[in-house]
């Protein structure tokens, strides 16, 4: 099989194997080259705390103590001496070395401040631990200094000084040295064991990482497989979910979308197939009117305006099926719902019957309203009114002879419900589950206008509101269209 250098597959497996490259690098860095700078500066801070620590706990009764403890926790040399460089105590990470524990002290009484912190004893005049090279010129720096602290690296070793209060006017002296550059042996060692460590982990990170790409490809190629069909019949439906939420969620875009494209196909076939009937018939009519018009009637004025008349019946009636055919399509593909607010049920009602009853009054035709004030509802105003106004009209082409209408509207349950009456010739029991179907135009044949989408926008209208639509009817004597929505 013929492997894909761009494929999600090896990108996958190549930024695992450049991460895990990356670590060891700084890890590298990190043990080896920086780890001398970070020890040093390391130190050297543990050395000033220590330091400030000592001059703190000067005058405490365990004084000599805490020295002792700080030179063993941060491996420091301490040395506390008078102005002329007479030690005063000493301590080093040996803690049982101090000349204190060593009782190197004199006997005779120390008149140094000192001595009440130190232990019994005076100066030091034993030579266990002499003062350190250049000790004198230690000295003299620090007096020179402004700051009067003393700090200084040479051949690897940290020397920090400052003065220290004894409690009277004679200066004393703390000096703290430590040794830097110390874990350089130890760097050979960590060098050895990050060799080994890095190539077994190259490797492994090199064997888990294409296995990790894999499992991660593989429901990526078979979503790419699912894409392929997507709309067609043969779209496939057992893709597994659960590897991740991203994933889930795509493939459910997938499944919705390939719905939408059925219901678009399916759609459209339906509109070439039902709607070129009905728009070719007018069209054929006008044309044929309109040839008449100029080759026979032209000259004849009562037979050209009975044409004529046909050619604008037809007309009004090829541009009521084109609206209802665009209001539909819009409606089904809209990608979202219309925004939502607080109608006044009533008032939509109210509007389209007084609009229809200026018209339908001229055919002397009358529509009687029973209305409920102000009943709300949660909806698009504009959408129930185009729901109202198919429902009236439908009642309007339906009526028959009586010429009557009645329109209710009222609240029962907690829900408005919308009664439309006719009293027209009925729908036989064989013919009320298709009236709500799209083209279905068995009732209103040789009806002018009609496109059969009237009952199917107001079904579906009333659905996206979360409401229903039902019918009931008696042959000979009308039919009453009912319509539920919930109270907001």
């Amino acid at each position: 099989m013929k492997v894909k250098r761009r494929s999600f597959k090896i990108k996958l497996w190549l930024y695992f194997v450049l991460f895990t490259a990356f670590i060891f690098t700084i890890l590298w860095l990190l043990q080896t080259v920086f780890i001398q700078n970070f020890y040093n500066d390391m130190l050297i801070s543990n050395t000033k705390k220590a330091a400030e620590k000592i001059i703190s706990s000067c005058g405490e009764e365990n004084f000599s103590d805490i020295i002792d403890d700080l030179s063993l926790n941060n491996s420091i040399l301490v040395y506390i001496t008078d102005s002329d460089g007479n030690i005063i105590y000493i301590s080093d990470q040996f803690k049982g070395l101090s000349m204190k524990n060593h009782g190197k002290l004199t006997e005779e009484k120390n008149e140094n401040p000192f001595g009440k912190y130190l232990g019994e004893g005076g100066r030091h005049k034993g030579e266990y631990r002499s003062l350190p090279d250049g000790f004198n010129e230690f000295l003299e720096a620090l007096e020179e200094s402004d700051s009067k602290i003393y700090e200084n690296i040479a051949d690897g070793l940290y020397t920090y000084g400052t003065y220290i209060d004894s409690g009277d006017e004679e200066k004393n002296v703390l000096y703290i040295s430590t040794t830097l550059d110390a874990v350089g042996p130890a760097v050979d060692i960590i060098r050895v064991q990050l060799i080994w460590g890095t190539v077994i982990s190259l490797i492994t990170a090199f064997i888990l990482a294409w296995f990790i790409a894999r499992g991660f490809a593989r429901p990526v190629a078979k979503l790419t497989e699912k894409a392929e069909h997507i709309g067609e019949d043969d779209f496939p439906e057992d893709f597994k979910k659960g590897f991740c939420s991203e994933l889930d969620e795509l493939i459910d875009v997938l499944d919705e979308t390939s719905d939408k494209l059925k219901k678009s196909r399916g759609f459209q076939r339906e509109l070439l197939a039902n709607v070129s009937h009905d728009l070719r018939t007018p069209l054929t009519m006008i044309k044929g009117y309109a040839e008449m018009i100029r080759d026979i009637s032209r000259t004849d004025e009562q037979q050209c305006n009975e044409d004529v008349e046909v050619i604008v019946r037809e007309s009004d009636r090829l541009s009521a099926m084109v609206n209802e055919i665009l209001e539909y399509s819009e409606m089904q593909s809209a990608e979202r719902k219309p925004e939502f607010e607080t109608v006044d049920f009533s008032s939509v009602v109210k509007r389209v019957c007084g609009n229809f009853e200026s018209l339908y009054s001229r055919e002397n035709g009358h529509i009687e309203t029973d209305i409920t004030e102000n009943i709300n509802i949660s909806g698009n105003a504009g959408r129930l009114e185009r729901a109202v106004y198919n429902l009236i009209d439908n009642a309007v082409r339906h009526n028959g002879e009586s010429k009557r209408i009645n329109v209710t509207l009222r609240k029962e349950n907690e829900q408005a419900k919308l009664y439309i009456t006719d009293h027209g010739n009925g729908i036989p029991q064989e013919e009320i589950n298709n009236i709500w179907d799209r083209y279905y135009t068995y009732r209103q044949r040789n009806r002018k206008g009609v496109s059969g989408l009237g009952l199917a926008i107001v079904k579906q209208i009333i659905e996206l509101h979360g409401g229903s639509c039902d019918v009931r009817s008696i042959v000979g004597k009308g039919s009453t269209f009912v319509i539920t929505i919930n109270i907001s």
